[in-house]
């Protein structure tokens, strides 16, 4: 039985961070080890493994634990509106501006690390305002992230506790518009999932769409990247995007530091100015 106090050899913790590394990219170093021994160590328990090193065999060879271990190192919090000025940017700024260049064609969005879902629901909610004023528009939502336990939470679109809360404080008429009541909290009501479409994808690989996408958000992602995974995650997301459109990223972030294709509009906002 795994001993959760017993000491974890130097070269155990290294494995276990290239494991980390290999199956989401992202870099984690030895200041880590603690919240990743912390996330691992009732998983071993739950398998009644003896130790770190029978838990790498059993990732080598099992690509259901894989998913787990997934599931497990990455950080998926998240919230409804997230950032306020954010969301004032595309309500004032990018919708208005978009769909007066863009006549009759469908607004294509990625939520990229979608997480639990939050972001995505916040975006389709912005959009059908939008809608409400502008009945030519039309919109579709991609939603990703590497984990798939929280797209099933995602899809679902059932949320409860400080979030749901937050979100009846803050847009009271949107939660009586776009959810029903259920038991401590709200579900999505169908016609706003109508518009959104949950699907795993892991941001080392290129996401295999054949449209282009006219805003992407990808936020509070690229910190857990070392410099040239930043660039090559970025690279990736604006090979997805159509031209002049605008990403968005987190308020921990800049991309400043690496080279992309990228313009600086405002901050957290930068637009694809690169063609090719």
């Amino acid at each position: 039985m795994f001993d959760r106090e017993a000491a974890v050899d130097p070269s155990i913790r290294e494995a276990l961070f290239a494991q980390v590394r290999l199956h989401t990219g992202i870099v984690m170093a030895e200041r880590k080890w603690t919240m990743l021994h912390g996330r691992l160590r009732r998983r071993l328990q739950e398998l009644q493994l003896s130790g770190y090193e029978a838990y790498l065999a059993l990732l080598g060879r099992s690509k259901h634990e894989v998913g787990c271990f997934i599931d497990l190192v990455t950080t998926n919090e998240t919230s409804f509106f997230r950032t306020p000025r954010i969301w004032q940017y595309l309500e004032e700024h990018f919708f208005p501006r978009w769909h007066a260049a863009h006549s009759g064609a469908t607004m294509q969005i990625w939520s990229a690390a979608a997480s639990t879902g939050e972001e995505g629901y916040s975006l389709a909610m912005l959009a059908n305002e939008f809608r409400q004023k502008h009945p030519d528009f039309s919109y579709r939502i991609l939603a990703t992230d590497i984990s798939r336990a929280v797209l099933d939470v995602a899809a679902a679109g059932s949320y409860a506790g400080r979030n749901a809360k937050g979100l009846q404080a803050s847009r009271p008429e949107m939660v009586e518009r776009y959810f029903v009541p259920e038991g401590d909290g709200y579900t999505a009501r169908p016609a706003l999932k109508a518009h959104l479409t949950f699907r795993p994808h892991n941001l080392y690989q290129d996401l295999t769409e054949p449209t282009r996408f006219d805003l992407v958000l990808l936020r509070n992602v690229l910190i857990y990247f070392d410099e040239p995974g930043q660039e090559a995650v970025v690279e990736r997301v604006r090979r997805a995007m159509a031209p002049e459109s605008t990403l968005i990223i987190g308020e921990s972030e800049s991309l400043h530091r690496i080279r992309s294709g990228f313009t600086y509009e405002q901050p957290l906002i930068y637009r694809n100015t690169k063609t090719a």
